[in-house]
């Protein structure tokens, strides 16, 4: 499985920035999926999850800031971050039931 994570970027503070996964894996619309981000010198961290039916959960940290969706027509994650803050800079990794990992694509949050 491949997972091609996109849409990073540096962001003002406040700013907003949609993260992207695409695969072309068969088995999307049936995983559940994942979005963690790795700040430097932290431990990685589960920012949000969807299962296969749509059920989202949130770290607390981006509750009501972040939203988790997917397109299983597009086989595709995405992670909309707005107000962002630079508490939110980090690499964001998407995987996919906890076992496969995309690439990681950097968000940068800094005026």
């Amino acid at each position: 499985v491949q997972l091609q994570a996109s849409g990073g970027g540096l962001v003002q503070p406040g700013g907003s920035l949609r993260l992207s996964c695409a695969t072309s894996a068969a088995i999307f619309s049936r995983a559940d999926m994942y979005w963690y981000r790795r700040a430097p010198g932290q431990e990685r961290e589960l920012v949000a999850s969807i299962s296969s039916g749509g059920r989202t959960n949130y770290a607390d940290s981006v509750k009501g800031r972040f939203t988790i969706s997917r397109d299983n027509t597009r086989k595709t994650l995405y992670l909309q971050m707005n107000s962002l803050n630079p508490d939110d800079t980090a690499v964001y990794y998407c995987n996919m039931w906890q076992s496969y990992w995309g690439q990681g694509t950097q968000v940068t949050v800094s005026s």
